[in-house]
């Protein structure tokens, strides 16, 4: 190992561990890199330019947004550089580009798309720009990579997912697939090198349990959304056009001033979606990015899954509307999908495997470090929703969020 542990809880005690953030301008990176800078650590956040925006820029809009304060913002650098090229951890390791001298690594850059028709392009950031990372782990001297990944690398399993390494799939889609493709790369050149790895496997991660604030729509966000659009179109056809086409497809107004949209979702008898906050995500990270100094594998997991049932419920009971309902499988058989739920399928498609999952996240390595620090994730209930979507409907699913 290039750092042992006593050295190593020295640096961190004095918060002279010198870190690197990649996907430090996205969702969970972002918020890592903050809870670093707000625990006393310099950070460097690695960012590409983006939409018009120089990498510098981005962080700082980020900044904004946090709310990071003047004193805090002094321990933070960015770093100017794309993983996906070749030469990067070369000219990173030269000190070119805002580099200096880095003990650590937390690895956040990731492409998170389902579709089997992005593949290349999430094997190029998930894979290949992992290699880059850890080739500059390598040269530069880091004694410890953090890699953010997913539980999700367990693939099409049923039941407990044990805190391990996942050899082989099969896999949902390429992102589960390239995820545990990754963590492998990441533990044989990390044996290899003699640097210190611990990989941290969240669930499904949403916006702030107590604010409902988030930077990302997608996942938790991307089935009501659909609903919501379907709503609004419809009532908009009702209203300005006398309802033809909503009458077509079944839809009409609720007596109560809702809408009546006749929607079945199917979902498996057993099992739910494993949705964790952000910010009991970012607090569980720290634990145990802080404890969990002799590496290993961590799901940061809610040890409740939510059902598809009460989701629907809480959509129903916030957006006022009527007629989605869940049902098996068996349902379809006696009668068909109508062409409003074809039309929601069709929104669905690269989801549906998550609203059917009865995977469950060991956490028998995890959790007695979160209990250390009383850390326990919050039950997503009908006001965590509700903040949730409240946020959403606000930033207009985030086209509105860190305007210009």
């Amino acid at each position: 190992m290039r750092i042992g542990i006593g050295a190593l809880r020295e640096k961190r005690a004095a918060r002279a561990s010198r870190i690197l953030v990649t996907g430090g301008a996205g969702f969970l990176g972002s918020h890592i890199a903050m809870a670093l800078l707000q625990s006393g650590y310099r950070v460097t956040v690695l960012a590409r330019p983006a939409k018009g925006l120089s990498a510098r820029a981005r962080v700082d809009r980020l900044a904004e947004w946090f709310a990071l304060e003047d004193e805090v913002r002094r321990r933070l650098a960015v770093a100017e550089g794309d993983i996906l090229d070749a030469g990067w951890a070369a000219a990173a390791a030269e000190g070119r580009g805002n580099f200096g001298a880095i003990d650590e690594i937390v690895h956040c850059a990731s492409n998170t798309a389902f579709a089997e028709r992005k593949r290349a392009e999430v094997e190029a950031t998930n894979v290949d720009g992992l290699e880059n990372v850890l080739d500059y782990a390598a040269r530069a001297g880091c004694g410890f990579f953090h890699h953010v990944s997913t539980a999700y690398v367990a693939g099409r399993r049923t039941g407990a997912c044990p805190e391990d390494w996942v050899e082989e799939g099969p896999f949902t889609n390429v992102y589960e697939e390239t995820k545990a493709r990754g963590e492998i790369l990441a533990r044989d050149v990390c044996r290899a090198g003699g640097i210190r790895l611990n990989v941290y496997r969240p669930a499904i991660v949403y916006g702030d349990s107590r604010t409902g604030r988030t930077l990302r729509f997608n996942a938790l966000y991307f089935p009501v959304k659909a609903a919501v659009y379907l709503r609004d179109i419809y009532l908009a056809d009702i209203r300005e056009r006398g309802g033809r086409k909503a009458a077509e497809l079944g839809v009409r107004l609720a007596e109560g001033g809702g809408l009546v949209m006749p929607i079945r979702i199917e979902v498996a008898r057993a099992g739910g979606i494993n949705l964790v906050p952000v910010d009991h995500c970012v607090r569980a990270f720290m634990a145990v990015f802080e404890d969990g100094l002799a590496g290993g594998i961590y799901h940061i997991a809610n040890p409740r899954s939510t059902r598809i049932e009460d989701l629907v419920a809480f959509g129903r009971r916030h957006f006022q509307l009527e007629g989605i309902e869940t049902c098996g499988p068996e349902a379809f058989t006696a009668r068909p999908k109508n062409a409003l739920e074809i039309l929601y399928d069709s929104y669905l498609e690269v989801y549906r495997p998550y609203m059917q999952d009865t995977r469950s996240f060991d956490t028998a390595r995890t959790t007695p470090i979160l209990e250390k620090q009383g850390l326990v994730c919050p039950v997503f209930d009908y006001e965590v929703f509700s903040r949730c979507m409240d946020y959403a409907v606000e930033t207009d699913w985030g086209s509105k969020l860190l305007a210009r």
